[in-house]
């Protein structure tokens, strides 16, 4: 069984631990210090806590954190990897390793759009 709930201001680094999971780099991938350092990654989680920003995570039985997925809004200025338009936030997700294959993906995306909702967004891009 898992918990869906908000991140928490104290959980930011395993926010940047599952943003670095969810970034697909098959071979050579830089370490995770070298990675989010980079201008084209930093932009998605420096400030963190601006207007449509949002993130949440996945907790087992044993009370660990197994999972995130956050949403972002970008504008044309600043553009994310996948920038549609400035009312569209971009979403990212990740599942620890030991935690794939037992449905937390799942949960987290049908909260995130469940959020996404309430907060008046239409549509997510990934």
């Amino acid at each position: 069984m898992f918990y869906i709930r908000n991140l928490e201001e104290k959980e930011f680094e395993f926010f940047k631990d599952m943003l670095y999971e969810s970034i697909h780099i098959p071979n050579n991938k830089p370490s995770k210090e070298k990675l989010l350092k980079l201008p084209q990654i930093k932009k998605y989680y420096e400030d963190w806590g601006r207007k449509g920003d949002k993130a949440l995570i996945a907790i087992n039985n044993d009370n660990q954190k197994v999972g995130a997925v956050w949403y972002r809004l970008f504008d044309e200025l600043n553009k994310g990897y996948g920038y549609v338009d400035p009312d569209t936030p971009e979403l990212g997700i990740a599942v620890s390793k030991n935690a794939r294959g037992m449905g937390v993906g799942t949960l987290l995306m049908n909260k995130i759009i469940q959020k996404a909702l309430e907060d008046g967004f239409k549509s997510l891009f990934y």
